[in-house]
C-alpha cells in the first residue's frame, strides 16, 4: 500500500505561483512513477504531469507545458508541482496518483490517489 497526502493549495491572483507537495508514505518501492491530475467543477479530472519516481523528465499536459514543473525528491519520499504564471481556468482541485506500471497518463492506470487540494486563481 502506498499512502499519499497533498498540501500547498490555496487562493492565488492570476500570474503568481504555487507550489505543491504530495508526501509519499508506504511501499515506495512498488511505485514506477507519480502524477499529478486536476478537476475542475463540472469537468472530468484531467492528466496534468507525470514523472518517474527513479527521476527523468516530466512529461506535460499542453495546456500547462511551460508553466507547470513536476519533480520528486526521493530523499525526503516528496514529489512536487510548481506552478508558474497561473491562470483562472487553472482552478481546480489538484491530486497526487502513484503507479506502478509504468509512465502513465490516464486516470485509471493510477493505483493510488490523495484526497486533494484546492487551488483557486483569482482574475
Amino acid at each position: 500500500q502506498v499512502q499519499l497526502v497533498e498540501s500547498g493549495g490555496g487562493l492565488v491572483q492570476a500570474g503568481g505561483s504555487l507550489r505543491l507537495s504530495c508526501a509519499v508514505s508506504g511501499r515506495t518501492d512498488s511505485m514506477y512513477a507519480m502524477g499529478w491530475f486536476r478537476q475542475a467543477p463540472g469537468k472530468e479530472r484531467e492528466f496534468v504531469a507525470v514523472i518517474r519516481w527513479s527521476g527523468g523528465s516530466g512529461r506535460y499536459a499542453n495546456s500547462v507545458k511551460g508553466r507547470f514543473t513536476i519533480s520528486r525528491d526521493n530523499d525526503k519520499n516528496t514529489a512536487y508541482l510548481q506552478m508558474n504564471t497561473l491562470k483562472p481556468e487553472d482552478t481546480a482541485v489538484y491530486y497526487c496518483a502513484a503507479t506502478s506500471t509504468g509512465t502513465r497518463y490516464v486516470r485509471a492506470e493510477y493505483d493510488y490517489w490523495g484526497q486533494g487540494t484546492q487551488v483557486t486563481v483569482s482574475s
